[in-house]
């Protein structure tokens, strides 16, 4: 389960393309922040993706992922030349087909190869049409599912979704929101050629006039309970009305954001139908990550969480310069796997009702990013300094690191049990992912 948004250029207070994604995965499940230098390869190599090899192209671009621990792919990320993609489950009446390429493996392909949206359109559907989509996308449990994908650059944008091999494409023409469902109705630009031929032989319509993507292909029932049309209609709802003043803050509210009623009960019941996702019953996931990147010609500026709940972590400023501290290179997994678990100890500390203070800590992470977004405006689009950037980056997130240390070493030292709120399921659902995240 996930959300991804983009606002183009029209749409933003400053001229900007400003893309940005929750990750939506089962809660024990790391999310790693990795960054992938630019390679080349001897001609005729291989690449292994998460269940199958293809071939391999003879140079790969630098690119930063926000990765599932286990996977090849990524759920979202970014290449040196400012391609954004953020991928999406939608449940469609098409088969599940063998084991071939997920959509992460789909998605950091097309940010290792291309250089802007519509390169990186056309590459999806051509690796859908050659290898096919299929293969389990869960954790801890089995979770099968077909993709969309939400592709942005500093000039343009497209949604691309799928139903097994067939597939509609829709360019955005100033804001778009998508979810963990098919939303391409009549209007799209491209599709498969047979999509409608496919829908009519199957009885999913009649024929041309009839024919409605997203209704003709969806699963009605998985796509009901997965709570992705709330989401996905206060998301745009949001966008739609900030049209024309979006900024970063925007994304992050957006991100932030609660079902209605659910704000300051959301540590103690689950919700599918919030933005900022809290896992807690028998389905459903929980934000695992969470990234916006701001896209100009030039230049682009991410911010990150780095871990799990974006409405109690830190958004952090990133820049894919030299000699930065924040993520981590592909052969230091065990590292970025530490970077989440200390931000998922905190998280749940929170769950265990361990913390005391709990607005304390929401404040200052408050002041945290109140300093970035002082700091990010004095920038006024310049990032040419370089050292300036790592004196921003590496100040919050050595101004989170502290904050972290204080509030764990806090919770340490009052040395008391833990007692999970919410009903039965909920509190038994908690008990039992923190005893296997933490081996108790």
């Amino acid at each position: 389960m996930c959300d991804t948004m983009v606002a183009l250029s029209n749409s933003t207070k400053n001229g900007s393309v400003i893309f940005a994604k929750n990750s939506d995965r089962q809660p024990n499940e790391p999310l790693l922040t990795i960054r992938v230098p630019r390679k080349k390869y001897v001609p005729g190599s291989k690449v292994k993706c998460t269940y199958i090899e293809i071939d391999q192209v003879e140079e790969t671009f630098e690119v930063l992922l926000q990765k599932p621990s286990w996977m090849w792919g990524a759920e979202m990320g970014a290449n040196e030349f400012g391609l954004n993609i953020g991928n999406e489950a939608v449940f469609t009446r098409e088969k599940q087909g063998p084991e071939a390429l997920l959509g992460m493996d789909m998605l950091r392909l097309a940010l290792e190869r291309c250089r802007n949206s519509e390169e990186a359109l056309n590459l999806i559907i051509s690796l859908l049409e050659r290898y096919g989509q299929g293969g389990n996308c869960g954790y801890e449990k089995k979770f099968y599912y077909h993709n969309s994908f939400l592709i942005a650059d500093s000039q343009s944008a497209w949604v691309l979704e799928t139903a097994g091999e067939y597939w509609a494409a829709e360019k955005v023409k100033d804001v778009r929101a998508i979810s963990n469902r098919l939303s391409i109705g009549k209007g799209y630009d491209r599709s498969h050629p047979d999509l409608v031929k496919n829908a009519v032989e199957k009885g999913w319509c009649k024929g041309e006039a009839d024919f409605d993507f997203a209704r003709c292909y969806t699963n009605p029932l998985v796509t009901r309970f997965s709570g992705s049309l709330h989401r996905q209609e206060s998301c745009a709802c949001v966008l739609e009305r900030e049209k024309g003043n979006i900024t970063l803050q925007t994304m992050r509210n957006i991100l932030r954001s609660h079902e209605e009623g659910l704000e300051g009960r959301q540590f103690t019941r689950h919700s599918l139908k919030s933005v900022c996702m809290h896992a807690g019953f028998i389905f459903g996931d929980h934000t695992t990550g969470s990234y916006i990147a701001e896209l100009n010609k030039n230049n682009q500026t991410y911010l990150f969480t780095g871990g799990s709940t974006p409405c109690l972590a830190v958004y952090k400023p990133y820049w894919m310069i030299e000699k930065e501290n924040f993520t981590f290179w592909e052969d230091e997994q065990q590292a970025a796997l530490e970077f989440w678990l200390k931000r998922e100890r905190l998280h749940r500390s929170v769950i265990e009702n361990k913390i005391p203070d709990l607005q304390d800590y929401l404040a200052e992470r408050d002041r945290i990013e109140a300093e970035t977004d002082t700091a990010l405006a004095s920038l006024s689009n310049d990032l040419k300094d370089h050292a300036r950037l790592k004196r921003i980056m590496d100040q919050a997130l050595e101004a989170e690191e502290t904050l972290l240390d204080k509030t764990l070493q806090d919770i340490s030292d009052r040395d008391e049990p833990g007692r999970i709120r919410g009903n039965l399921l909920f509190r038994c659902y908690w008990k039992k992912q923190n005893a296997r995240l933490f081996k108790t």
